[in-house]
């Protein structure tokens, strides 16, 4: 489940490792947003912004859901997206009852190391089309032949300085500094491949060990993960690759895996999918959801003020009640869940009006009950409901003493149980009758909402 993955509540800071560029800008929206998306785009913009800020500044998960708009289920899918394509990596530790993130973020590769790369720049091609990814090509990688004409005159260091004897030298001209240089390939972890099924063909004297270098296995692990090819497979290939003196280079490997591939397989060039990457938490229960978990995913992954919208069938609400609904989260840190049940039940309950002191006073009371989440929120307002309705007619009475006509009282449609969950008494069933079509109108939006 998400919540064990990421909270709306669990903070976070950043580190910028590296000083980025306007370059770098260019880099991630030509290269990188057409194969991640804008939302993670967006995502890894927001955290940039927010690191040149040069501080040891610490965030709530809540601050990214309000500054992008997105639910905390996305903003979950786009920092992996980011972590997989060797934007971003991520680190954890404990936090109290939470969790604390830091979100390290990588420089893009840059255009030639990109383009070099058989698994980006296939993927990019079948994002963008063959005439975009020609034109993006000849942008940024600059052709061989250009000085033939011209010879080289630039002085070097030497040339132009000098050393010189200087007295009051510091003991110890070697600082503790911690300095990391730019990535220069998306990371993928080539061990997964059986090398040792790949070299048990391929005879000493015909594939020395020489040429199995570090750089040579990555491509053959890449280009392998690419054309889908095994390993059985790919002892042709590293054959095919092989130069007069038996090396393996990056070009001759790309070369003759595409031509294995069209020869045995297809003349069409594969082509790369984004899929949703499985949660590293074990799924153990993939049975449908029911609706009442439907509805309890929905309000725990919903940021509030996109709950109050969909309460108020799209239309944007007022600024007091957002900012209501965000000091119970920030201030309080009450689980995103668990506001967003009480907002349901206070608008609910009070002719759509978020009464601000009834919903302190029930936010209250759910805190020193340490409710965590929303289906805890909901049996609580279902057990308590009478005690509510006294606190709403007390709250009434301290503000007017004119006499109105009573009527029923609306309420979630949550907070009815099935009836083999729960036997309402006499005095509960009165006016529920009343009430049946509105419960059957919210249950319609509901409906609308999820999807």
């Amino acid at each position: 489940m998400l919540y064990k993955e990421l909270h709306s509540t669990d903070t976070y800071m950043i580190r910028l490792p590296y000083s980025f560029s306007d370059y770098d800008r260019q880099l991630l929206t030509l290269f990188y947003q057409p194969l991640v998306g804008a939302e993670s785009m967006s995502l890894y913009l927001t955290l940039w912004a927010d690191g040149e800020m040069q501080s040891e500044n610490q965030w709530t998960h809540y601050h990214l859901l309000n500054v992008l708009g997105l639910s905390l289920g996305k903003v979950f899918q786009a920092r992996i997206a980011l972590e997989a394509i060797g934007l971003l990596r991520t680190w954890q530790k404990p936090n109290g009852d939470g969790r604390s993130f830091c979100y390290e973020l990588e420089a893009p590769l840059d255009a030639e190391s990109f383009l070099k790369d058989p698994l980006l720049s296939m993927y990019l091609l079948n994002k963008i089309g063959e005439s975009a990814y020609k034109q993006l090509r000849s942008r940024y990688i600059q052709t061989s032949n250009w000085q033939h004409e011209y010879t080289d005159v630039s002085r070097t260091f030497v040339d132009v300085f000098k050393p010189t004897t200087k007295t009051g030298l510091p003991a110890s001209t070697e600082e503790n500094f911690q300095s990391k240089t730019r990535n220069s390939s998306v990371p993928f972890y080539y061990e997964d491949f059986d090398f040792s099924l790949l070299q048990d063909g391929l005879s000493e004297q015909l594939v020395p060990k020489s040429a199995m270098t570090t750089e040579a296995k990555e491509v053959i692990a890449k280009l392998a993960f690419l054309y889908n090819l095994s390993p059985v497979e790919m002892q042709k290939v590293v054959i095919l690759a092989l130069d007069d003196e038996l090396r393996l280079s990056d070009a001759r490997l790309k070369k003759a895996c595409a031509e294995y591939y069209k020869l045995t397989v297809s003349r069409t060039a594969p082509v790369i999918q984004k899929i949703e990457p499985a949660s590293k938490v074990v799924q153990t229960d993939e049975k449908k959801l029911t609706k009442e978990e439907e509805l309890i995913q929905y309000l725990e992954t919903t940021a509030p003020a996109k709950v109050l919208k969909d309460i108020a069938n799209g239309k944007e609400p007022i600024l007091a009640d957002v900012q209501l609904a965000n000091y119970f989260v920030t201030h309080y840190k009450m689980p995103i869940g668990v506001v967003n049940v009480l907002l349901q039940y206070v608008l609910l309950r009070t002719d759509m009006k978020l009464t601000k002191n009834y919903a302190e006073k029930i936010a209250s009371h759910w805190m020193r009950k340490d409710v965590k989440t929303a289906k805890e929120a909901m049996e609580l307002a279902r057990n308590e409901h009478e005690q509510y309705m006294k606190w709403k007619s007390e709250g009434s009475k301290q503000k007017t003493y004119s006499k109105k006509p009573t009527r029923e009282e609306k309420v979630p449609d949550w907070f009815y149980k099935k009836d083999d969950e729960l036997k309402l008494t006499g005095k509960e069933t009165n006016g529920i009758q009343d009430i049946d079509a509105e419960r059957q109108k919210l249950l319609e939006e509901l409906g609308m909402m999820k999807r």
